[in-house]
């Protein structure tokens, strides 16, 4: 029961006796309604469940190992792929991925965050931390694709930008607000999915856009809640206190203007089936495109940018003397 997480113990025993029944099943119409009677069971227990998670809870669902990444969405969402390569400056960071793609016949620019799942493959793509490469090389595409009329589409899955001194020394948080910029005026359609992990300027480097979704389960944040631990509590033991904080989940995401739209993940999490996420996904996403398409672009500029600029809630009230 590896694919189950620490929360979802008593699933993973339902889970459990309906296997031992199947294989000790004599195929009885008593061993029969035996299962499905644990299946609906099952069911509903998932559905309790994940119909309540803490933020904590949502962020290990958000970090799942079986969590489609962005480049099973190229292969299931998409109808092919041609991938780009390096930000012709310093080198091709593996931590973004970006290329022409197609969906329903309609040319786009696809872009995103790339984790791996093996220790290699994590190690390869720097466990989605880009470095200022990847948001150059995000940034160089996006631009061919405005110039050729191509939407852009961005798949944000990321705990941050890559924190490390080469990073910094290539001016990490110069290209991040570089690119916050251009894309805040770039004359093609954008929409940005956060799919699993939205963590600070990491994820907004590639996250201005006319549409800004969220998967269900995914979260997205100014910071990790390991990090926001670190900072005000000094350790990152008190985590599930700062994801609670934070604020981060689909929910309080839309409620404050954050996001345009929650993307309904299936029963479960996006990693209980790959291909009902997808198309989920390829159905938003082609009903976006075809509504961003019909409007002009100097509507969907000014839109985009009254988008984040109405961001933020505050409260007034008369100074105290």
């Amino acid at each position: 029961m590896d694919d189950y997480l620490e929360f979802e113990q008593p699933l993973a025993d339902l889970d459990q006796k309906i296997n031992q029944l199947q294989q000790q099943s004599d195929d009885s119409a008593e061993s029969a309604e035996q299962i499905r009677e644990l299946q609906r069971q099952l069911t509903e227990l998932t559905r309790e469940t994940y119909g309540s998670l803490t933020p904590w809870q949502t962020v290990q669902v958000a970090r799942h190992k079986n969590r489609p990444h962005t480049i099973d969405y190229l292969s299931l969402v998409f109808d092919e792929f041609v991938e780009l390569h390096g930000d012709k400056l310093f080198g091709d960071d593996r931590a973004i991925r970006v290329g022409f793609a197609s969906l329903d016949r309609t040319k786009v620019m696809v872009l995103g965050h790339q984790k791996g799942r093996t220790f290699n493959d994590r190690t390869e793509n720097y466990f989605g931390c880009a470095h200022p490469e990847g948001y150059r090389k995000a940034m160089a595409k996006m631009r061919m694709a405005a110039k050729y009329n191509l939407p852009v589409i961005c798949l944000i899955d990321t705990p941050g930008a890559y924190p490390g001194i080469g990073a910094e020394e290539r001016g990490q948080a110069q290209v991040i607000a570089e690119n916050m910029y251009e894309m805040s005026r770039l004359e093609t359609p954008i929409i940005c999915i956060v799919i699993g992990e939205g963590g600070s300027g990491g994820a907004l480097g590639i996250g201005v856009g006319d549409r800004v979704a969220v998967l269900e389960h995914a979260y997205y944040s100014v910071i990790s809640p390991e990090g926001c631990a670190g900072i005000l509590w000094k350790g990152a033991q008190h985590a599930e206190k700062a994801a609670t904080a934070l604020k981060f989940t689909s929910d309080h995401l839309l409620k404050m203007g954050i996001v345009d739209d929650v993307i309904p993940e299936p029963l479960g999490g996006a990693h209980r089936d790959h291909h009902k996420m997808a198309a989920t996904m390829r159905s938003y996403l082609g009903k976006q495109l075809k509504d961003l398409k019909q409007q002009e672009m100097s509507t969907l500029l000014e839109g985009r940018y009254e988008k984040f600029r109405r961001i933020g809630e505050f409260v007034e009230s008369e100074a105290v003397s």
